[in-house]
């Protein structure tokens, strides 16, 4: 099974609380936001969007939202409850490199890339990155920490450190904030992560 047959089939059978990673509060994400000014048409980069309430959290800012994921079942999902608006839907897989040049102010990750295993994906990654964040521009990235889970969705993550976020970003990127968080799943489990929030330089 493919990666994108793996996550359609999940979002496919499951309904949004039953995900493991399903936020019902997004307080943590939105802390961490209150350290970017987000003015009307800067151009929001989810890249894996999934079926996240943060999208309409994000759409109170009048930015333009670029949705992404592996999923086009999560996309058609967000799709049909959003109807219309300031956004563009991009299905693709983040451990390759863009298809297209997006100039980003704002990227906005939420366990994404703790699923990419592979180093060759893993550097297209953060090349995606570096190549289309803007001058001034910042990267969120909350991912599971060394003390987190090994596995998520049926799938091995790699566990990060503030520091290897920054070795892998470089010297161009300098880091605005970073903490600890403990996150309770829908099922009343805990899962460490670590927030992370870089501007470029």
């Amino acid at each position: 099974m493919s990666n994108s047959d793996h996550w359609n089939k999940i979002f496919s059978d499951k309904n949004d609380q039953e995900l493991g990673w399903y936020e019902s509060d997004l307080s943590q994400t939105l802390k961490f936001l209150e350290h970017i000014a987000i003015h009307p048409g800067s151009k929001v980069f989810l890249p894996g969007a999934g079926t996240s309430d943060l999208v309409e959290e994000l759409l109170k800012t009048d930015s333009h939202i670029v949705l992404n994921d592996i999923s086009d079942s999560a996309l058609k999902k967000l799709q049909a409850r959003l109807g219309h608006g300031s956004f563009e839907f991009f299905h693709h897989d983040m451990g390759m490199a863009f298809t297209q040049k997006y100039d980003i102010d704002i990227w906005i990750d939420r366990a994404v890339l703790h699923f990419l295993l592979s180093e060759e994906n893993i550097l297209t990654y953060f090349n995606n990155v570096k190549d289309s964040i803007k001058v001034g521009g910042y990267v969120l990235l909350a991912e599971f920490s060394k003390s987190g889970a090994s596995m998520c969705a049926g799938l091995n993550v790699h566990q990060y450190t503030v520091e290897e976020m920054q070795a892998r970003l470089g010297s161009d990127f300098a880091l605005i904030t970073s903490e600890n968080f403990i996150f309770i799943n829908p099922f009343a489990q805990e899962r460490p992560y670590i927030y992370a929030l870089f501007q470029r330089k």
